[in-house]
């Protein structure tokens, strides 16, 4: 109990001295030349997050950049060796894929899925129930929608999941696709009589990323949903006018309307989807062919304690998010253009 008053006491007097500092510098501004004033105390307020940014995101990032380039001891310079390692290597390699898998195939079908329900949810009976229904998985954590999947995807030893008594239970289906009722799912990474290549993203993975959207969508379909509901009437009623349907008006209407949001809908699940770390680590723990960038990054660090590689996949996940970040501030930019035009 001691340790918790003095750890509360702590944070307490750390942001007394916080405002103390803050408000004694916003004082010292009340001297400055009048032309000086406004954009002083606009730094005043800045000038903490900047320190915070420098300190807990530019130095660490910067700290990591080197890392990256040095032996798995952190004592030899090797300069870019422990990349070339990542592309060099089939196992490490496959991660760089399952990643983008993650990204291109969870973005597109959480997006898709969400504006489908948004759409036709909308309005109808039982509206406010349904969307209650798909937003639910996304107050699960990552880590519990893994474990509540691993039922689904259960097979021998354990008692078989859902998805083995459906497969079962369709006549004249391949044992290699689950016709015996025993297929281990999340093991397996071909299916049928396709077996993937070693460096290639493997069935397993797809299944991983059913549990990611199935947690995304909600969060997508309530966006979507606000947004087709900010829709103007106005616009709506002119393209009836113009003898549009309600399916035309959706696609020439309603979605370039939208555009921004669905940008922005995109870009965070395509970050989300490039950090996939926990429903890996709680279904297969990255084995099987189904490891991610992320989680060959803690292995790679944490686990084997190489230091070197672990930096370069930090580094590597960095790197992939400077390009959306750029094509998703261009995009943003040219949708405010079409909706302002």
């Amino acid at each position: 109990m001691g340790a918790f008053v003095r750890a509360l006491l702590t944070v307490i007097v750390a942001f007394a001295g916080l405002g103390v500092l803050l408000g004694s510098m916003y004082w010292v501004t009340k001297f400055l030349p009048k032309r000086w004033q406004e954009g002083a105390r606009y730094w005043v307020f800045i000038f903490p997050a900047a320190i915070a940014v420098v300190v807990g995101l530019l130095i660490p990032a910067l700290r990591t950049i080197y890392l990256s380039l040095l032996d798995d001891n952190g004592q030899s310079w090797v300069g870019f060796e422990n990349y070339q390692t990542i592309f060099d290597n089939t196992g490490t390699r496959l991660t760089v894929f399952n990643s983008m898998t993650w990204v291109i195939a969870g973005t597109l079908f959480t997006v898709i899925t969400g504006l489908a329900v948004a759409r036709y949810a909308d309005n109808m009976r039982g509206e406010k129930a349904l969307k209650t229904a798909i937003f639910l998985p996304g107050a699960i954590s990552l880590v519990g929608a893994g474990v509540t999947w691993l039922f689904v995807y259960a097979g021998p030893p354990f008692e078989n999941g859902l998805l083995n008594a459906i497969t079962g239970s369709i006549p004249g289906l391949p044992d290699n696709m689950g016709g015996d009722g025993q297929r281990l799912w999340t093991l397996e990474r071909g299916f049928g009589d396709f077996e993937p290549p070693a460096s290639a993203p493997g069935f397993n993975t797809f299944l991983l990323i059913v549990i990611f959207i199935w947690t995304q969508a909600g969060f997508a379909t309530v966006i979507f949903s606000a947004a087709i509901k900010g829709v103007p009437d106005t616009l709506l009623e002119a393209a009836k006018v113009d003898g549009a349907t309600d399916r035309q008006s959706f696609y020439k209407v309603t979605l370039p309307y939208i555009q921004t949001t669905i940008i922005t809908v995109a870009t965070t699940v395509t970050f989300a989807g490039l950090k996939a770390f926990d429903i890996v680590a709680a279904t297969t723990g990255g084995r099987f062919g189904t490891s991610t960038i992320a989680n060959e990054f803690y292995v790679t660090t944490f686990v084997q304690s190489r230091s070197g590689l672990g930096a370069a996949l930090a580094v590597l996940i960095f790197a992939l998010v400077l390009p959306i970040i750029f094509l998703n501030r261009r995009a943003q930019k040219r949708a405010d253009e079409m909706v302002g035009a």
